[in-house]
């Protein structure tokens, strides 16, 4: 069938919407017709270069990662089911898990779905089945998608690893944040910082995942939640989700934790910035209390290395520093969690969602979120 999509055919490039054409799905793949798509950050790292992937790796996978069509933050409804599909049919509600989980590796049996071994074909933007596209430029050009989903267009094939079924009541345009943003935040609070009752709580950057990491300590009883961010409205919308507190900088932010705190300091801290740079982490662990927890969520740069660390306060205080993706979830059993949480009324979606765009305002929703106008943009079928 003919579509369109946004494709990214090299970084530093902008988003060009286009037709595509997009095959049938094949064995273990459905069709979506999709509702939404969240303008991610993620998505824009592949246009600053972030995540490529490095040259070297690239020529020994034998992998040509551009073009690709970007987004993976989305819901809709599977309209085509390939064969061998058994746990999906037409007319399902699905949300589209970034990280598929094939529910059988090592890492999907001890309960890390988020570290599933299919996520080694996240960048690779082929089809999990056979390494090969669905998705065809006008020109016959086979087109990758970022995270094996590719929501930068109103149709997509993905594998059946990536769906996860939800309920057929729930608004599809908010349940598509729960595929990435929601969960990431959330989880980075609840799942990786492991907050508890009474903690002092520090959010550094307030973006879609941010904003969310306020929103999971908060619900994780948090006494403080101090929400770090140099734009002003970002701060003021910060208590919507639960923020009691906010400093327009890591500077500002350690003289208001340590008067809250008598000097002890936060006992986790978690760095949710645009991008993450060497550089922060050592602000950041200052923050933290001795026993505390560091928490690096942001996306570095794939070839960053060089990070400051004080190694004896680390060692002596017994700090933490952890790593986190996807908040550490396991999507099959957290995305339906999470939007009965929303159901309930306990979980804001509707209030992440700042502005709409069109598949053609792609690249304004994009220079919306670099200019700070911007919790999620997201772009509505």
């Amino acid at each position: 069938m003919q579509t369109r999509a946004a494709i990214l055919w090299e970084p530093h490039t902008d988003w060009s919407v286009e037709d595509i054409e997009l095959d049938d799905p094949k064995a273990g793949e459905v069709k979506i017709k999709l509702t939404a798509s969240g303008l991610c950050h993620s998505d824009e790292h592949l246009v600053t270069g972030d995540m490529v992937i490095p040259k070297e790796i690239a020529e020994l996978m034998n992998l040509e990662q551009f073009p690709l069509i970007g987004g993976h933050e989305g819901a809709g409804e599977v309209v085509q089911v390939g064969p061998g599909v058994t746990t999906l049919q037409e007319g399902d509600h699905v949300v589209l898990s970034f990280v598929p989980a094939c529910g059988r590796c090592p890492s999907c049996a001890m309960g890390q779905q988020h570290l599933c071994d299919l996520g080694a074909f996240l960048l690779a933007g082929r089809q999990i089945s056979d390494f090969t596209s669905r998705h065809h430029s006008k020109s016959g050009k086979d087109l990758g998608t970022i995270c094996c989903t590719g929501t930068f267009a109103p149709y997509t094939v993905v594998n059946e690893a990536s769906c996860v079924k939800i309920d057929d009541w729930i608004p599809l345009d908010k349940a598509a944040l729960v595929g990435c943003g929601v969960t990431t935040g959330w989880g980075a609070a609840v799942n990786a910082a492991a907050v508890q009752p009474g903690e002092t709580v520090v959010v550094i950057g307030l973006g879609g995942i941010g904003m969310n990491a306020v929103q999971g300590a908060a619900m994780a009883g948090a006494r403080h939640v101090v929400a770090v961010d140099p734009v002003d409205w970002k701060r003021e919308r910060a208590g919507v989700f639960g923020a009691t507190h906010t400093a327009a900088s890591i500077e500002e932010a350690q003289a208001k934790v340590g008067e809250l705190t008598w000097g002890a300091n936060a006992e986790k801290a978690i760095l949710t910035t645009g991008v993450a740079t060497g550089d922060l982490i050592a602000p950041m662990m200052s923050l933290i209390a001795k026993g505390g927890r560091g928490v690096v969520t942001a996306v570095a740069p794939m070839t960053q290395e060089d990070v400051k660390l004080n190694l004896f306060e680390m060692a002596m205080m017994r700090k933490e520093l952890v790593g986190c993706i996807f908040g550490n979830a396991n999507p099959r059993r957290d995305i339906p969690r999470l939007l009965r949480l929303y159901q309930d009324g306990r979980l804001k979606l509707d209030e992440l969602v700042t502005n709409t765009y069109t598949l053609d305002e792609v690249n304004q929703g994009y220079r919306d979120m670099r200019d700070g106008k911007n919790i999620r943009g997201m772009i509505i079928y």
